[in-house]
């Protein structure tokens, strides 16, 4: 397939630069083959039945975004893109010259750091000092917001550019399907008998990088770090032997689970992960996927397309650009129905 069947032309004026004014008030789009019904997110529960699970992805977003000179002159901008160790990161490093290795970085004033070594287009840093990673992140970094959303983070971005049930520190981007929820409509869905499972995907920044080559299949993902617990494993197996549904709160769930059962069951573990998920990819865990619009041209485009067919995917864009509807990470969802060729 060629990167052009996947385009479609989105108005700016409905690429969301903020998250509604309350958490969780969002429209939602059922896509069920070319069937396109317009819903809101607050009557999610009653697409579900008690024994179905929904499959969240607990991963918490990292304040990775860092700003300093080099010592030798130059400002430079860090995204971390992975922390290796205490001390260690590999990142993203914009600079008017790369720093070799053995350059030293001083960054937001106070934490120094040297280039070790490049791996390919990530820069392996060194942290200078005691003070772990984690806490230089939490103490001085910036939120990594989308590069669509064009305006600069504020405070209230460090709650909502966060899921309810974010957990394990790691990631560079949200899993913005699972931003919609509030702690009280995780309370309903329990009592309505859907079981809560989790699992770890830590995005990556490469979730953002284009598409450059016009032959999908050419294209080589990034590849990420995921963790699937024991008690989802049990959990999605209950489901599917009771004739229930498993629904990814999205894509990056959806990888996560669909990465550990490459080898035909789901196997409970932790892995590195780059899937490339386009038409024609047979799944084998998930029955629906809720997710948010995606960019035109992007993986994520290809994967949903996959899950849904690519007819009726084209068709619910189109009807959601002409419904006005909010796009990306703080824009509004879609519950995709599973084409039955997938």
């Amino acid at each position: 397939m060629q990167l052009s069947d996947f385009d479609f032309e989105l108005p700016e004026a409905l690429i969301a630069q903020f998250p509604p004014e309350v958490r969780g008030n969002s429209r939602l789009l059922h896509v069920d083959g070319l069937n396109c019904h317009d819903d809101h997110f607050s009557q999610l529960i009653h697409y579900l039945r008690a024994g179905d699970v929904l499959v969240f992805n607990d991963t918490r977003v990292l304040k990775a975004r860092l700003f300093g000179q080099k010592l030798s002159g130059g400002q430079v901008e860090v995204l971390v893109e992975r922390v290796l160790d205490s001390q260690q990161v590999l990142a993203h490093v914009r600079a008017s010259k790369s720093p070799k290795p053995g350059s030293r970085l001083l960054l937001e004033g106070r934490w120094e750091a040297e280039m070790v070594e490049r791996q390919n287009e990530l820069f392996r840093l060194r942290f200078s000092g005691d003070t772990p990673v984690l806490d230089i992140l939490d103490a001085s970094g910036k939120l990594p917001l989308p590069p669509y959303i064009t305006r600069t983070p504020d405070a209230p971005d460090d709650e909502r550019y966060q899921t309810v049930y974010a957990r394990h520190q790691g990631a560079v981007a949200a899993p913005t399907a699972g931003l919609h929820f509030t702690d009280a409509q995780l309370d309903a869905l329990r009592g309505h008998g859907v079981e809560l499972a989790f699992v770890t995907l830590h995005v990556g920044a490469g979730t953002f990088q284009p598409v450059r080559v016009d032959n999908i299949a050419e294209h080589r993902m990034h590849s990420e770090i995921y963790h699937v617990p024991d008690d989802t494993v049990a959990a999605i197996a209950r489901a599917h032997a009771q004739g229930r549904q498993v629904t990814a709160v999205g894509t990056t769930s959806l990888r996560a689970l669909e990465s550990a059962a490459r080898s035909g069951s789901l196997l409970a573990g932790q892995g590195e992960t780059d899937i490339f998920i386009t038409p024609g990819y047979r799944f084998r865990v998930v029955d629906r996927l809720l997710t948010n619009f995606h960019l035109p041209k992007s993986t994520l485009m290809m994967l949903v397309s996959a899950f849904a067919g690519l007819q009726p995917i084209r068709a619910a864009y189109q009807h959601a650009i002409a419904g006005q509807y909010r796009f990306f990470s703080y824009g509004d969802a879609m519950l995709l129905e599973k084409a039955a060729s997938a």
